[in-house]
């Protein structure tokens, strides 16, 4: 890893930890193994090193791109979502610091939002072709659908440990269960296991 990423890596789990105002540029350096002098002279200002470091962060995809061409929609689905739910999951801290920053760093917001963006209009790519794909006749709106999923996943990845109460048990079902809730929504039917 070069300095530069080294920066960004510790800036986004500094900012992670401690929010904006607690993101000194000294707790950044000290967790890059780097000088403060070194982040000015490589992006200019804290301002612009945490854009940066969640910028960059929000560029990792959630999971893979769904198939073009559906074949089994709920295996299909239910991986897809569990990998989102994953992700999610492990950049937690990170998601609630952008959140809880927003009304007075909106940039931040606008920094973090990429990935899930990107996930939404490939959810809803699918769920497009589902349609094309004879899967399902209903004329839902696949933006609506998509919104219900990845709802319901942002749901379970940031307040699982908050409301464990208010979420289906155990964890490694929940996914499953999600996704053949809105397939039957849909009217996606159940693929059919011959022997």
């Amino acid at each position: 890893m070069d300095t530069r990423e080294q920066i960004l890596h510790a800036a986004t789990s500094v900012f992670a930890q401690h929010g904006f105002r607690g993101s000194t540029t000294r707790r950044i350096a000290d967790a890059a193994g780097v000088n403060e002098v070194t982040l000015f002279r490589y992006f200019g200002s804290k301002d612009a090193l945490l854009e940066e470091a969640v910028r960059l962060d929000s560029k990792e995809p959630l999971s893979e791109l769904l198939p073009e061409i559906p074949v089994d929609p709920e295996a299909e689905l239910t991986r897809w979502t569990e990998a989102v739910r994953e992700h999610l999951h492990s950049k937690r801290s990170l998601i609630r610091k952008c959140m809880g920053e927003m009304e007075e760093r909106p940039e931040m917001m606008l920094c973090a939002k990429q990935a899930p963006v990107r996930s939404t209009n490939n959810l809803c790519k699918y769920f497009e072709n589902l349609r094309k794909h004879g899967f399902t006749k209903e004329e839902g709106d696949p933006m609506v659908a998509a919104a219900m999923l990845m709802g319901t996943v942002f749901h379970d990845a940031m307040g699982r440990e908050m409301m464990p109460e208010a979420m289906p048990k155990p964890v490694s079902k929940a996914v499953p269960q999600y996704v053949r809730l809105l397939l039957n929504g849909l009217g996606v039917k159940r693929k059919s296991h011959k022997s």
